[in-house]
């Protein structure tokens, strides 16, 4: 190593040797910090700086390996694997594994039958903590990605569904819901050709349906210029045949929904890979 490399060296060890000292003096002068994992900094400093050594040793042997972002430059996102990609997204790794290596270490934690990405939405901030690596800031990073992915996914889905379809209702939001282990009431509000502007949740958790007021439902509406609503709401139970709550608030929303000129076309009721839907079984009239 010559004396500029040696110089550099010992720059890189005393920033991070000193980022506890700043972000403590930071704090006592009154300024506002941002919450960070300084264990993560510290190993993204220190990876940073072997992983160019390493990249030196292996050009000087000849046998230098492009890096994921680099092939990302050269050849595009659609030719890397979804292993590469995330090694991006992670962007350092830690002196014993690369970004790419922990990226499919990520990866193997999605479980089956969701594998790859797509498993990942199920994949909790503390698994994803628990690997050497990956603290809070890139298990956050890590998260928005998969729900970014699912929020693009369900726009593309949503623009072939037919909405006036109870059965293509339903499927679009079979795996939303059906998993679920607590109820969630949305309101698809729809345009005058019957196309979904917005999807709203109007109420989670452990819901009483007779206590959901119809108001709340068409205010969204009204905020969104809905033309038609649907309301579609999950049973944990698995049994998606609808209670007398069910049946009361939906026949409390289609009659506010008479008066304003702004109809409810159906109440679906998503169970365990079934559902059952008020217009397909004509529960309008006892609701």
């Amino acid at each position: 190593m010559n004396i500029m490399e040696e110089k550099l060296s010992r720059g890189k060890k005393l920033a991070v040797e000193k980022l506890p000292m700043m972000r403590s003096r930071l704090v006592t002068e009154g300024h506002s910090v941002e919450k960070v994992d300084l264990t993560e900094e510290r190993h993204s400093v220190e990876s940073e700086d072997s992983g160019r050594k390493g990249k030196k040793e292996n050009s000087e042997h000849g046998k230098s390996q492009e890096l994921p972002y680099e092939r990302f430059l050269r050849f595009g996102a659609e030719n890397l694997t979804e292993a590469e990609l995330l090694a991006i997204i992670i962007r350092t790794g830690t002196r014993e594994k690369s970004a790419l290596q922990l990226a499919e270490q990520v990866l193997s934690l999605a479980r089956y039958p969701k594998e790859g990405l797509l498993g990942l939405y199920e994949v909790t901030l503390d698994e994803l903590q628990s690997i050497r690596g990956i603290g809070e800031v890139k298990a956050v990073k890590l998260k928005c990605l998969t729900e970014l992915s699912m929020r693009m996914s369900a726009a593309r889905a949503a623009e072939g569904i037919n909405f006036t379809s109870s059965g293509q209702v339903a499927a679009y939001f079979m795996e939303k819901l059906r998993h679920r282990e607590t109820e969630c009431v949305i309101l698809v509000c729809l345009d005058a050709k019957g196309q979904m502007i917005c999807e709203r949740r109007i109420s989670e958790g452990s819901v009483n349906m007779s206590l959901i007021s119809p108001r709340e439902i068409f205010l969204a509406a009204l905020e969104k210029r809905a033309v038609n609503i649907i309301l579609v709401h999950n049973h944990p139970s698995g049994d998606p045949n609808p209670s007398r709550a069910d049946k009361e608030l939906t026949h409390h929303v289609r009659e506010s929904g008479e008066q304003m000129g702004i109809p409810l076309l159906d109440h679906i009721v998503i169970g365990d890979n079934r559902y059952a839907s008020f217009k397909e079984a004509d529960w309008f009239r006892e609701a």
